[in-house]
């Protein structure tokens, strides 16, 4: 099976997908990678991102219920798949693989 490769920006909103925990929808998603990366995102730039992941099938969605805060409007809530499910398990497994690969000092601050 041929595997598909995931940008930065990618991983971080399907990591967030993951932890809303079928509770994200593009406006949840923006809010929380904001909060908790300090990072500032548009809300386009994370529906393009989730559009783009759905259609590789790392993510499905579904339209929620109807809610009066968003005028009658239902919400598109998105969903990580077993395959969106495994690229996380492989991304943490190679990063933590390279991490063990770093040589002790290599990364020491302070101009020692």
């Amino acid at each position: 099976m041929r595997r598909t490769y995931l940008g930065e920006f990618e991983e971080i909103v399907l990591l967030m997908v993951a932890i809303l925990d079928g509770e994200a929808y593009g406006v949840t998603v923006s809010q929380e990678i904001e909060q908790h990366t300090g990072r500032q995102v548009t809300f386009g730039t994370v529906h393009n991102t989730l559009i783009r992941l759905e259609e590789k099938g790392f993510v499905n969605s579904l339209l929620g219920g109807a809610t009066a805060e968003r005028g009658g409007r239902r919400k598109r809530l998105f969903k990580v798949t077993a395959l969106g499910s495994r690229a996380l398990q492989d991304i943490q497994q190679l990063r933590n693989e390279l991490w063990q690969l770093l040589p002790p000092n290599t990364l020491k601050l302070g101009g020692s």
